[in-house]
């Protein structure tokens, strides 16, 4: 397992910093969380066209680029440090890693190359109205009907739910009961009996959705009941990618609150030099570069495979959340009053890392798993 960088990682890491920094202003990312669609065509474009971010982790043989977490974790943290309004995280890391893990070979073949090449949007509809990030919350049934499968019931706290063209759902036989009988369907947009709201959420710049299926008809993805495992291997995947992203937040909101004691003046001098403040900035700073070491860690070892990635990935996650939220907090009382704010920005990093710190399960929730995937 490599611990550092190569070159090229750190130059797509450069490359993809400016364009983030053209595409995502907080002017940008101010309008966009306004909007129900909650991102920008153009920039989708870009993003998926010119720099071919949507097909980095996606396999070659499916139009990707072949590369590995570890890029896909670059190109989010580098997202999450510029608050990125895009529907990247619900498409690619979560509704294709999805299809990588759990489809057929076939179903991959028809389902991966238009979502690699940006032209389709997916999402993963996985958690359900009781908030359970795991797959004992799973109520929604799956009754075989003609061809195909009939789905009903809600799934709720989807990631652009509402605007993605085509929905990866979990549902299960009727009558099971825990990991048996869990099975991945791929369903339409525009299938009949589904209904799509946009849920109102603390952070706009992160869409969340309510869908309801009534009588939907669904393609069953890979095999029938053996759902578990591939969508446990993607939750692992997402949550180290999540950790790295999570990161990226903490390091922008660290860097904001330094500029700023070193430009806010008290009592003749910057309040960067009074002793509390510096160490506040060192808190963070240990804060922030103990998270990114456990996420990079992360995603290097989904790359390798590594029997106790599941483990590292919660580790990471749990990690991440009190870091960003620590960071966040430390940013707002550094700016004082303004910190507060509408009109100051640091309010926009603040809500994605509460939305952030949930998303995906919380640090207590990832801590227990930790203990219980490290005793096995």
């Amino acid at each position: 397992m490599s611990f550092s960088f190569t070159d090229e990682q750190m130059e797509f890491r450069s490359v993809l910093r400016r364009f983030l920094a053209d595409k995502s202003p907080t002017a940008e990312v101010r309008r966009l969380m306004e909007t129900d669609d909650g991102y920008d065509c153009e920039v989708w474009r870009s993003l998926s066209q010119d720099l071919g971010l949507t097909a980095i982790h996606i396999p070659e043989d499916y139009g990707g680029q072949g590369f590995g977490f570890v890029e896909l974790a670059i190109a989010v943290e580098e997202m999450g440090r510029a608050l990125l309004c895009a529907p990247y995280f619900s498409s690619i890391v979560l509704a294709a890693t999805a299809i990588i893990n759990g489809a057929d070979e076939a179903q991959k073949r028809e389902l991966l190359p238009a979502i690699a090449a940006g032209d389709i949007r997916a999402a993963l509809a996985f958690t359900e109205e009781n908030g359970r990030w795991d797959t004992s919350g799973v109520t929604m049934t799956a009754t075989p009907s003609g061809d195909g499968h009939e789905l009903n019931g809600i799934k709720s706290f989807v990631l652009d739910g509402h605007t993605a063209e085509r929905i990866i759902v979990l549902a299960r036989q009727p009558g099971t009961a825990g990991d048996a009988g869990l099975s991945l369907f791929s369903v339409a947009a525009d299938a009949a009996g589904l209904e799509r709201r946009l849920l109102q959420s603390t952070d706009a710049t992160r869409k969340l959705a309510r869908l309801e299926f009534k009588a939907v008809t669904g393609t069953l993805l890979g095999e029938a009941g053996g759902a578990a495992a591939p969508l446990a291997k993607t939750l692992d995947q997402a949550v180290a990618c999540l950790a790295n992203e999570m990161v990226g937040g903490a390091e922008a909101l660290r860097e904001q609150a330094l500029d700023y004691a070193q430009m806010r003046m008290q009592f003749g001098r910057t309040i960067a030099s009074f002793q509390t403040m510096k160490h506040k900035s060192a808190d963070m700073l240990i804060e922030v570069e103990l998270a990114k070491s456990a996420a990079y860690y992360a995603a290097a070892a989904a790359d390798d495979d590594d029997g106790a990635f599941s483990a590292v990935a919660s580790l990471a996650k749990a990690g991440a959340s009190e870091a960003y939220m620590q960071t966040a907090i430390h940013a707002i009382q550094i700016h004082g009053g303004i910190g507060f704010t509408w009109d100051n920005d640091t309010q926009l990093w603040f809500k994605r890392a509460k939305s952030s710190q949930v998303f995906l399960g919380d640090a207590n929730y990832h801590r227990e798993l930790m203990i219980q995937r490290w005793q096995d």
